[in-house]
Protein backbone atom coordinates (compact mmCIF):
# COMPACT_ATOMS: atom_id res chain seq x y z
CA UNK A 1 0.00 0.00 0.00
CA UNK A 2 1.21 3.28 -1.39
CA UNK A 3 1.26 5.90 1.90
CA UNK A 4 0.36 9.75 0.96
CA UNK A 5 2.90 12.29 2.24
CA UNK A 6 1.71 15.17 3.86
CA UNK A 7 2.55 18.68 4.79
CA UNK A 8 3.06 19.89 8.60
CA UNK A 9 0.23 22.63 7.72
CA UNK A 10 -2.01 20.23 6.31
CA UNK A 11 -1.61 17.81 9.75
CA UNK A 12 -2.48 21.50 11.42
CA UNK A 13 -5.61 21.69 8.89
CA UNK A 14 -6.64 17.98 9.56
CA UNK A 15 -6.68 18.79 13.56
CA UNK A 16 -8.62 21.83 13.02
CA UNK A 17 -6.44 24.53 13.63
CA UNK A 18 -5.14 27.46 11.51
CA UNK A 19 -2.41 26.86 9.41
CA UNK A 20 -0.73 29.40 8.26
CA UNK A 21 3.13 29.43 9.34
CA UNK A 22 2.61 31.77 12.29
CA UNK A 23 -0.05 30.39 13.47
CA UNK A 24 1.86 27.24 13.45
CA UNK A 25 4.60 28.76 15.06
CA UNK A 26 2.72 30.68 17.87
CA UNK A 27 0.94 26.87 18.52
CA UNK A 28 4.64 25.52 19.51
CA UNK A 29 5.87 28.12 21.37
CA UNK A 30 2.64 28.54 23.20
CA UNK A 31 2.57 24.56 23.99
CA UNK A 32 6.48 23.94 24.01
CA UNK A 33 8.25 22.13 25.56
CA UNK A 34 6.16 19.36 26.12
CA UNK A 35 7.27 17.30 29.30
CA UNK A 36 9.00 14.03 28.26
CA UNK A 37 7.09 12.06 30.15
CA UNK A 38 3.64 12.91 28.63
CA UNK A 39 2.65 11.53 25.27
CA UNK A 40 1.90 13.62 22.34
CA UNK A 41 -1.62 12.84 22.11
CA UNK A 42 -1.82 13.09 25.84
CA UNK A 43 -1.29 16.50 26.20
CA UNK A 44 -3.50 18.88 27.78
CA UNK A 45 -4.32 21.22 25.07
CA UNK A 46 -6.07 18.70 22.51
CA UNK A 47 -9.76 18.36 22.51
CA UNK A 48 -10.73 14.35 22.47
CA UNK A 49 -11.21 14.04 18.31
CA UNK A 50 -7.56 15.64 18.07
CA UNK A 51 -6.20 13.30 20.67
CA UNK A 52 -8.01 10.41 19.63
CA UNK A 53 -6.81 11.49 15.48
CA UNK A 54 -3.00 11.69 16.86
CA UNK A 55 -2.77 8.45 19.28
CA UNK A 56 -4.51 6.14 16.02
CA UNK A 57 -1.95 7.65 13.18
CA UNK A 58 0.95 6.96 15.38
CA UNK A 59 -0.35 3.27 16.47
CA UNK A 60 -1.77 1.94 13.11
CA UNK A 61 1.39 3.71 11.75
CA UNK A 62 -0.92 4.96 9.28
CA UNK A 63 0.30 8.15 6.18
CA UNK A 64 -0.04 10.85 8.93
CA UNK A 65 2.45 8.86 11.44
CA UNK A 66 5.84 11.06 9.68
CA UNK A 67 4.23 14.32 10.31
CA UNK A 68 2.55 13.74 13.46
CA UNK A 69 6.03 12.29 14.79
CA UNK A 70 7.20 15.68 13.11
CA UNK A 71 4.65 17.75 15.59
CA UNK A 72 6.05 15.97 18.64
CA UNK A 73 9.82 16.36 18.01
CA UNK A 74 8.98 20.36 17.55
CA UNK A 75 6.88 20.22 20.50
CA UNK A 76 9.85 18.91 22.79
CA UNK A 77 11.95 21.83 21.99
CA UNK A 78 12.75 24.35 24.50
CA UNK A 79 11.51 27.82 22.69
CA UNK A 80 10.80 30.36 25.42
Amino acid sequence: MEQSIHAFHNLFEQLGLPNDDVSIRQFIERHSPLAEGIALADAPFWSPAQASFLREEILEDADWAEVVDRLNVALRRQYH
